[in-house]
């Protein structure tokens, strides 16, 4: 019986980093030698424990053997006969098929250490082809670690696009999409994920309204990008910058999807692309089971971005039919979020990364001018009902015009 730290925890200790997780595989034991060392049973399919103290996963030794479409498709074999080079050769890529053993030692049969130094996404057999899933995994470690600059090989790419026109991502189920993509808007640079799943043609298949932007045109005077699709990643990336809120990021790479619908006679233009947007972000969020936290965000950023933007424009009545629009007045933490989302689609354009947005300053003035307001001045008053609302919406008026005169006046909002 031998026991060796494997896949994700030796390929961030070569990188430097902290490892989150560790994981075990054992060699040359069974289940029953493991239950009577106390470690707890909790694989189904295949023999995995929880080691009695730190609780750590420890799985024997398998192999896999391809059955069926799909990432469920697999027949499973595990005993105390497979060796640690038939464990590994199962995994997705050379960088996470190295394990060490208890001396620090570092096998690596894949040469992962290699490709590791040289920032290389590489799979190590025709295999990885049998799980679609490791398309999404290593769209996401692109995203992970695309401040070293990692790439995917491009016999890896081939491959992936290949394992597209098969159909084999057609059998991702909607709750291994959302999982994969949800991690991805973590990552330090999200872009890099829906860049590679566009690079093999997953993104069409699995992202079709996002895919569906690149090569729609905007005007150059507002967008020197030219391109939607670009603009998209730019907005991804100043959300990054600026939150590490994962419904925000979401909101900055849905924000726009209506762009992709606009009548041709009225390009590079894109008039009413909000209320388009709308339905096609309902849409891709219900297909891919995304929380409603996150599809909530999404609809209220694609139909009131434009607000934001010109807010200087806006009428006091106009703004504050905005506010209400986007239930700021109950939702507070989600109006917050949408400005963010707004701050990052301004600054996510050619030559504009480094803008102020003082529009968002505005909306939150006004906002805060309106929620100061006291409502027992009307109940004092004797106002009930309707009333009462008509009385706090005038009220609501006067003081978002006196915020937008001080700013216009002053140039702040001081």
């Amino acid at each position: 019986m031998k026991i060796y730290l494997v896949g994700g925890a030796v390929r961030d200790k070569l990188l430097g980093l902290q490892p989150h997780e560790f994981d075990w595989v054992v060699v040359g034991s069974t289940p029953e030698e493991m239950l009577s060392l106390g470690y707890q049973q909790v694989g189904k399919d295949f023999p995995v424990f929880l080691h009695p103290q730190t609780h750590d996963e420890y799985a024997l030794a398998r192999t896999e053997r391809k059955t069926a479409p799909g990432y469920t498709g697999f027949e499973v074999h595990a005993s105390k006969e497979v060796t640690l080079e038939e464990d590994l050769i199962r995994r997705d890529l050379t960088i996470n098929a190295m394990a060490e053993d208890e001396n620090g030692d570092i096998i690596d049969p894949f040469n992962g250490r290699k490709d590791l130094e040289a920032g290389l996404l590489k799979h190590i057999s025709p295999a990885f082809s049998e799980d679609p899933v490791r398309i999404l995994r290593i769209a996401r470690f692109a995203a992970r670690y695309a401040r070293w600059g990692f790439h995917v090989a491009h016999s890896t790419n081939a491959l992936m696009r290949t394992m597209v026109n098969n159909g084999e991502v057609d059998a991702l189920v909607a709750e291994r999409v959302w999982t994969e993509t949800d991690k991805a808007l973590a990552e330090e640079h999200p872009e890099r994920y829906f860049e590679v799943l566009r690079g093999c043609g997953a993104l069409q298949r699995i992202f079709p309204e996002v895919d569906a932007l690149f090569g729609v045109p905007q005007p150059e005077k507002h967008h020197a990008e030219i391109d939607t699709g670009i603009h998209v990643m730019m907005v991804l990336q100043q959300a990054c910058r600026i939150s590490d809120d994962k419904q925000v990021r979401f909101a900055a790479l849905t924000h726009d999807l209506g762009k992709a619908d606009t009548p041709e006679e009225i390009l590079p233009g894109h008039h009413e692309h909000e209320d388009r947007g709308v339905a096609l972000v309902k849409k891709l969020c219900t297909r891919i089971k995304a929380p409603n936290e996150y599809r909530d965000l999404a609809v209220i950023t694609a139909r009131y971005h434009t607000h934001c933007h010109r807010a200087f424009e806006l009428k006091p009545a106009t703004l504050l039919k905005t506010l209400e629009g986007l239930d700021a007045f109950r939702r507070p933490q989600r109006f917050q979020q949408f400005l963010l989302a707004c701050t990052a689609d301004a600054r996510g354009r050619k030559g504009h990364n480094e803008d102020d947005y003082p529009q968002a300053d505005l909306f939150r003035h006004a906002y805060d001018a309106c929620n100061s307001i006291d409502n027992r001045m009307f109940i004092e008053r004797g106002l009930q009902g309707v009333q009462f609302a008509e009385a706090l919406h005038q009220e609501r008026l006067k003081r978002i015009r006196t915020a937008r005169d001080a700013y216009q006046k002053h140039g702040s909002l001081e």
